[in-house]
């Protein structure tokens, strides 16, 4: 099969790949991607292999009555690479300052601060489907998925320099031992303390709900602790909550931030960051233009929160609906539950009150709506750049289990001042 004959450059456009992809692989398009973001750096031999087998699978598709030898999809492959422009938002830095591993992704808050600091990405996964179509398209890289199974773990190439990790909160069992590595298996820490072990990165950097720090009592933590410290041999300084309004974005959120240093690193202290002492407010992050009528309450639905607030404050409870005035804190944005009631706001821009989704009533005349996407993403410190290719009720899912990207980057920036004289450039 002659390429150059049958395939043009704009065929292999590193945006599009206008060749239809057929996954005969769950890995394919992952390797494919992540080949392409660091062919430069010594990283993408670890997944030439199945971009190769990708690439195969794409033209045996595209060209069903060829024979495509494997001199003939190197070749494809390399013209991808010479043309290989990707056209996304937010690319690696050209002269990277380190290397990072993003595991539990989703959309990519911790890579766009680490990207911030001189950071260069070199393996990422994220099991949800519609998180990775977010996550590609500000980024040009598709995640890997499931990082519990070993073919997943084999991906991640040796001698990065920061792991970072947003990992779900389980209990462990630990009821009668000593509460060690082992005691963690069967929880997705145990996958992540397992990645540390094999790839002894330099620093690692771990965020987690506020709960954590009394979840089971306070044994997870303790375990987790135990384990980075003892059996993995990290300085593992207390871990600290922080708070991303103090990192200036209008949201109070509490989430707990574990850090740690290879033991012969000799790093001895580290010190969180402090506030920014910025003064913020929802007006900051609101949106500038009049918003579709489609985030605006009916009148019924309001009716009905205002009785489910009424029914829990007679039995005295708190919890209900809040509207958050122009100069307030947004509460802490999360997907289910109260999310979105919990921070709704007034907005009495809209003139035209005809509903475009179907609702029970009328569209309330309060001017009382919910945040768009946009604001719960600028609440996140994610910037107007950064694209929202997914339906609201994914968008919202998704930023309400994102970081927050300031608080991320000003702790992260500490690390890596830490570690700087010890990466290999």
């Amino acid at each position: 099969m002659e390429l150059k004959e049958k395939i043009t450059l704009e065929e292999v456009n590193g945006k599009v790949f206008k060749i239809r992809m057929v996954e005969a692989s769950e890995y394919g398009h992952a390797a494919f991607t992540h080949y392409l973001h660091n062919y430069k750096n010594g990283v993408s031999g670890f997944y030439k292999k199945e971009a190769l087998n990708h690439v195969r699978r794409a033209l045996e598709y595209k060209y069903p009555k060829d024979s495509i030898t494997p001199r003939a999809a190197e070749e494809a492959l390399q013209l991808m690479l010479f043309d290989a422009q990707v056209d996304v938002p937010f690319l690696p830095p050209t002269k990277p300052k380190f290397k990072f591993v993003d595991l539990f992704a989703g959309i990519g808050g911790f890579r766009l601060a680490m990207q911030n600091l001189g950071g260069k990405c070199v393996f990422t996964s994220e099991w949800d489907e519609q998180a990775k179509k977010t996550y590609a398209a500000n980024f040009g890289e598709v995640p890997f998925g499931d990082i519990t199974k070993e073919e997943t773990k084999s991906f991640i190439p040796d001698d990065f320099d920061v792991l970072c990790a947003g990992f779900p909160c389980q209990a462990f069992s630990i009821a009668g031992k000593r509460g060690g590595f082992e005691d963690t298996r069967g929880t997705l820490f145990f996958d992540v303390a397992k990645i540390i072990k094999r790839k002894q990165p330099k620093a690692i950097f771990l965020e987690n709900v506020k709960g954590l720090r009394n979840h089971n009592g306070g044994k997870t933590l303790a375990t987790i602790l135990n384990v980075l410290r003892n059996d993995l041999g990290y300085f593992v300084p207390e871990p600290q909550i922080l708070n991303a309004k103090n990192f200036g974005v209008p949201q109070n959120r509490e989430r707990i931030f574990i850090v740690g240093f290879r033991n012969d690193l000799g790093v001895q202290s580290f010190v969180y960051p402090e506030s920014t002492k910025e003064k913020v407010k929802f007006e900051d992050v609101k949106e500038e233009k009049i918003v579709s009528v489609k985030y605006y309450l009916s009148d019924t639905y309001l009716n009905t929160l205002i009785k489910h607030k009424e029914r829990h404050k007679s039995k005295g409870n708190g919890f209900g609906y809040e509207i958050i005035p122009d100069d307030g804190i947004a509460n802490a944005v999360v997907c289910g539950g109260m999310g979105r009631e919990r921070n709704l706001v007034y907005d009495d821009r809209l003139e035209d009150f005809t509903p475009i989704t179907h609702i029970k009533g009328e569209v309330n005349r309060q001017g009382i709506r919910k945040m768009t996407p946009r604001e719960w993403a600028r609440l996140q410190g994610f910037p107007d750049g950064f694209v929202i290719p997914v339906a609201d009720a994914s968008a919202y899912r998704q930023f309400g289990n994102s970081v927050a990207v300031p608080a991320i980057q000003a702790t992260a920036d500490q690390i890596v001042n830490r570690i700087l004289k010890y990466v290999k450039r």
